[in-house]
């Protein structure tokens, strides 16, 4: 038997076929959805998954304003921060950020991010992820293909 059939390839970063994904969060749970996209960011459904580069897709997430929480967490989950100075300990609720402006982007951001690795992958990685309110984004050049997010687990 022929041994060199039986090597592993590894991606790199030159190697790595990456798409450029639209995804419609309307009506779409917040944890469930940033859980597929971190999937789809780090490239986990993929047949050439590395764990070490960034081999994922480019995801834009459009009509961002329609996701939803469940149970009662649109008013009881809070969000902690810190401006830095004594006593700037800042708490929202996503019912809050709703109001504020880029307020749905850093809530998606926020999930999102707890579930890519910590580190500097996981960092270049969230820059692949592309948020929009509406059904508008500037990423038609790049030919995206929309997905429907619901197929994938």
């Amino acid at each position: 038997m022929d041994t060199l059939s039986y090597k592993t390839i590894s991606a790199n970063k030159e190697t790595a076929k990456k798409e450029w994904v639209v995804i419609d969060a309307t009506d779409q749970v917040v944890g469930r959805l940033a859980s597929k996209v971190a999937k789809l960011l780090r490239g986990k459904y993929k047949p050439n998954f590395t764990p070490h580069c960034d081999c994922g897709d480019n995801v834009i997430i459009i009509n961002a304003a329609k996701v939803v929480f469940t149970g009662k967490k649109e008013t009881d989950k809070v969000y902690t921060r810190y401006t830095g100075y004594p006593g700037g300990q800042r708490f929202n609720t996503p019912a809050e950020l709703r109001t504020k402006k880029d307020g749905i982007e850093k809530m998606l951001r926020h999930a999102v991010k707890g579930m890519l690795p910590k580190g500097i992958l996981g960092r270049s990685l969230q820059n692949n992820l592309f948020i929009y309110e509406g059904t508008e984004h500037k990423h038609e050049a790049q030919k995206p293909k929309a997905i429907d997010i619901n197929q994938y687990k």
